[in-house]
């Protein structure tokens, strides 16, 4: 089989294109990230990453990351996040364990925070 220097070429380029180029300082976060889902932190659903939980599929109360800090996903309207739910740092959040919600302690962003 043979192949023309055009088409290795080619090839090489277009798995060059095709690489996910990452910032270093994201990957501890994707690494975690993955870690809880693999732990089924959420019960089979994605772990949100980022300032707004996945639209029609985060429940309140389930785990997520923003800016590298564990927390949870709870209605703020704190981040532009439209109708989704909003993903707050737990050092932000009060936690009522006598209420449950979706199994979890039923946590709201601190007044003030």
């Amino acid at each position: 089989m043979k192949l023309s220097a055009a088409t290795v070429l080619l090839s090489i380029v277009s798995l060059a294109h095709a690489v996910a180029i990452e910032e270093p300082s994201m990957a501890p976060i994707r690494r975690e990230v993955l870690l809880l889902e693999r732990q089924n932190a959420n019960n089979g659903r994605p772990v949100a990453n980022g300032a707004c939980c996945i639209a029609a599929t985060s429940k309140k109360q389930d785990v997520c990351t923003v800016n590298g800090a564990q927390g949870k996903c709870v209605p703020a309207n704190t981040a532009n996040c439209g109708g989704r739910l909003t993903c707050i740092a737990n050092a932000k959040l009060t936690c009522n364990n006598n209420v449950l919600e979706n199994g979890r302690a039923l946590c709201r962003l601190r007044a003030g925070a």
